[in-house]
């Protein structure tokens, strides 16, 4: 019961901390394209955000007329776990997400640096983060800090072209379950 005790401290100290009530994608995914990973239905949810301004997420349709956009979210007045379903699409096929600031009037989409007014990435893109799921963080400033904290949603069946586990991840999962493993263990007796 020891070893169990001093596994789960140590996970507890090498598990990142984050300073928010909501998940944040993780540094290094800014510029992910969000794919279609599979033919079942897409489901948006909302997960949060930190933002003083005013953020509407739309997804962008085919016809490139902003006004068509599909409004999903808005960072004030959608709860928590609000959800949308956005119907399927087909596989392979890039969604691309807008942001519009209220306060700023500018708008900020998924995928390339070149589609931001400043040029630069404007959203993180987390592909499984958890299983078949995609998290999504959007920057709302232009040119930063780039904490992107404004907006986060996440989507089922969706896809990066990154979609591997992360070293960290594995080794959390590595030893949580090797403490379920000593936990269970029972002891020998004489």
């Amino acid at each position: 019961m020891k070893i169990a005790r001093q596994l789960l401290a140590a996970i507890a100290l090498i598990a990142p901390l984050s300073a928010f009530a909501f998940p944040i994608a993780t540094s290094g995914t800014e510029g992910n394209p969000v794919l279609v990973g599979n033919v079942a239905n897409i489901i948006a949810r909302y997960e949060g955000n930190s933002a003083a301004y005013s953020n509407d997420l739309y997804l962008v349709t085919d016809d490139g007329i902003a006004g068509n956009d599909i409004l999903l979210f808005n960072n004030h007045s959608s709860p928590i776990g609000a959800a949308v379903d956005l119907g399927s699409f087909i596989v392979g096929t890039e969604l691309v997400f807008r942001l519009h600031v209220n306060d700023t009037n500018t708008d900020y989409f998924t995928g390339l640096a070149g589609r931001n007014p400043d040029g630069s990435f404007h959203a993180r893109v987390q592909g499984n983060w958890l299983p078949n799921t995609t998290l999504v963080s959007f920057e709302d400033l232009y040119n930063g800090p780039f904490d992107f904290n404004d907006l986060s949603f996440s989507f089922t069946n969706t896809t990066t072209p990154n979609d591997v586990p992360e070293p960290a991840s594995m080794l959390l999962l590595s030893l949580g379950l090797a403490g379920l493993a000593v936990s269970r263990r029972k002891p020998r007796q004489s």
